[in-house]
């Protein structure tokens, strides 16, 4: 018998909590054309951060056990 769906989500969840208390947000970086005229282009790169609260890391954790447990409970 293999894993339950809901028990996958709830693993997903765990580890998006944990990915949420230690890091605090995800950066990326996005490239912008600033200029761009003809064979004259310019560029520039920007690090954007979308913060994550740790009261959603909280939840996610929380949200992720009970849905391992629930899993687990009904197999």
């Amino acid at each position: 018998m293999g894993i339950k769906p809901i028990t996958l989500v709830g693993i997903a969840l765990i580890v998006l909590g944990i990915v949420a208390f230690a890091y605090q947000g995800i950066t990326y970086t996005s490239r912008e054309k600033i200029i761009d005229i003809g064979p004259i282009q310019a560029t520039a790169d920007t690090q954007k951060t979308i913060p994550l609260s740790p009261l959603l890391g909280g939840l996610a954790l929380v949200g992720g056990i009970v849905l391992v447990v629930v899993g687990a409970k009904k197999s």
